[in-house]
């Protein structure tokens, strides 16, 4: 039974057997279900302490700001020092943050301000750790024939993390308190960090750092090298296109859960839930492919499926449609986002490869803030449905717009993944 299972998932999860990135998905797991829990739950004490949906939106605004102004310098940084290192001191900045959260919420000081500046210093945070999480992904397997499905693999994780953090969070918020949620997030940290420790990743080679290597010519150097290819240019406009109205509903999620669905807290973990539990059947779903070539064209049909998920939302008064509705919605979403990260690590070149998915973490979530801010200002005056209804709509315009752009996409796919199978055989 064992050796079934075993030659199973090398067949299947061929990224498993490697060390490394078991440790790294086990740790990230249980290190971003904490961080997730932690949003959620600061989400609805926000509004249950305000009952303001503009609040929320402009929480939302500032809580990714941060992360829109330092995800480029993140990305330069992955080029240059131990991407490890990085990622253990983001983990120990967290751990303080969310120990100090813990602190206060257990000795009853908790306040709007203090969330307030939690949510901005976690997206601090996350500006910092985005693109180290995508660009370690490679390092983490020792066959680069695995790339693909370790890749698929970290979007499960992401997706389980998000099912895993909001519900428990939900389950946790409905019967012993916020307090243990964000207990749960500090010990969650200690996790992580000690997998990260037992990593044991081949060493990074440090690059020239003389004054003809700054920074800045750096980030000039990954601006260029994107805007220069058209087929990852068009895919982070479309993922920029998403985080303005694709996932902006997840700001003003609260209204639904308390005033439209008549709901608690667990109603509120379980609606963030199951958007998750979509999510985790696309990744599964994509951890078992083997060709990039066609991504694209499942890609073009997200959009789609997303405004139609949002309008349907909604428009919906029960909780039982509602929370089928979101698994859609977030099946659709993650579906986007990780065929989007696949063809970018198998287009870009590895020298610029961290400065690309800090563009690629930027552009997935560099229009959250103005996205979540004008949700809540329009679920202000116009009513949390209509909001989200307009959403869909935008969204539909989307996937006309993508559906266009598939002949630029396949053929770059198809030069790229022809040129690496002849460079193979010519070594061979």
């Amino acid at each position: 039974m064992i050796f079934w299972l075993k030659r199973n998932i090398s067949l299947h999860l061929p990224a498993f057997k490697s060390r490394n990135f078991q440790l790294f998905f086990s740790g990230q797991t249980l290190s971003l279900s904490g961080t997730f829990m932690t949003q959620v739950t600061i989400s609805w004490l926000i509004y249950d302490l305000t009952n303001s949906a503009w609040l929320l939106g402009l929480t939302g605004f500032l809580q990714f700001v941060p992360t829109l102004l330092l995800t480029p310098f993140s990305g330069v940084l992955c080029d240059r020092w131990s991407q490890r290192n990085l990622l253990m001191l983001v983990q120990v900045l967290g751990f303080i943050v969310s120990f100090t959260l813990t602190t206060f919420t257990f000795l009853g000081l908790v306040n709007f301000w203090l969330l307030m500046i939690v949510a901005i210093l976690g997206g601090l945070l996350k500006g910092l750790d985005m693109p180290v999480r995508y660009a370690i992904v490679i390092k983490t397997v020792d066959n680069r024939d695995d790339l693909g499905n370790a890749i698929a693999l970290y979007s499960a994780m992401l997706s389980s993390s998000l099912l895993i953090g909001p519900a428990l969070g939900g389950m946790l918020l409905a019967t012993v308190g916020a307090k243990y949620c964000f207990l749960y997030d500090s010990f969650s940290y200690v996790v992580a960090l000690s997998t990260l420790s037992a990593m044991k990743l081949k060493p990074t080679l440090i690059p020239d750092k003389s004054p003809n290597n700054d920074i800045w010519q750096k980030l000039q150097e990954g601006f260029s090298y994107v805007y220069d290819a058209l087929p990852i240019r068009i895919i982070l406009l479309l993922l920029a296109l998403h985080g303005l109205a694709g996932v902006s509903y997840m700001a003003i999620l609260p209204i639904f859960a308390a005033d439209i669905l008549q709901g608690n807290g667990g109603i509120m973990g379980l609606l963030s839930a199951s958007a998750s539990v979509g999510g985790l059947i696309a990744c599964v779903y994509l951890s078992l492919r083997r060709h990039v070539l066609g991504l694209e064209r499942l890609m073009a049909l997200c959009p789609a499926s997303i405004g139609i998920g949002l309008i349907a939302f909604g428009l919906s008064r029960e909780i039982w449609l509602s929370l089928l509705i979101l698994v859609v919605i977030g099946g659709s979403s993650m579906l986007k986002v990780s065929c989007g990260n696949t063809i970018i690590q198998t287009l870009v070149a590895d020298d610029k490869r961290g400065r690309v998915m800090s563009l690629y973490s930027l552009a997935v979530i560099g229009t959250l803030p103005l996205g979540n801010l004008i949700a809540g200002t329009l679920a202000q005056y116009i009513g949390a449905p209509n909001t989200v209804i307009g959403c869909g709509i935008f969204c539909l315009l989307e996937s006309i717009w993508f559906t266009r752009q598939l002949p630029v996409l396949t053929k770059g796919i198809e030069f790229k993944t022809n040129s690496s199978f002849s460079t193979t055989n010519s070594i061979i």
